[in-house]
């Protein structure tokens, strides 16, 4: 399975590719989506469109495995992030890839066994985990691994199904 994780952002987006089969993962790219602070915001939104979709063509992934949004302190911010994530989800939705969404604990308690793990303690695990020779230039890019890796450790899992079926539960309603 080729998953695509995804850590969102307006000024940076963290990505990583990975191929998770039998119970080994192989990284296949990762970087960062990068947007020019002194653009409006509405063309940041519109080069995070076209480099994504520039992105899933290259990619080709199975599915997106995405960071839920979590309350921040600042409103402003969170609002940004929340329209831009809207983009990259678009994106996705357009080339028919299934999306799925996990929290930071989720990630923290699937990569490293510990929902309160220290972001380096994330950090190493994912590099261990994929056998990278050094960190990604950005942790962005790093949670972004750390992503896929939770969805390939939770897409079968008891864990996965109970969210799935805890979704439809709701989505019944």
């Amino acid at each position: 399975m080729k998953i695509l994780g995804i850590d969102p952002g307006y000024a940076i987006i963290g990505y990583g590719s990975i191929i998770f089969s039998d119970n080994k993962f192989l990284p296949l790219c990762y970087g960062a989506i990068q947007t020019n602070a002194k653009c409006s915001f509405y063309e940041r939104l519109a080069q995070i469109y076209d480099d994504m979709n520039a992105l899933l063509i290259k990619v080709r992934p199975d599915v997106m495995a995405i960071e839920k949004l979590y309350f921040q302190k600042n409103h402003k911010t969170a609002i940004d992030v929340a329209q831009a994530r809207g983009i990259i989800l678009l994106s996705a939705k357009q080339k028919n890839i299934p999306i799925f969404e996990y929290t930071p604990l989720q990630v923290k308690t699937v990569v490293t066994g510990y929902g309160k793990a220290k972001k380096n303690q994330v950090m190493n695990m994912t590099k261990r985990l994929l056998s990278l020779g050094k960190m990604p230039s950005f942790d962005d890019t790093t949670d972004a691994l750390a992503i896929a890796i939770c969805h390939a450790r939770a897409c079968g899992s008891d864990l996965r199904l109970k969210m799935l079926k805890r979704s439809y539960k709701y989505s019944v309603l």
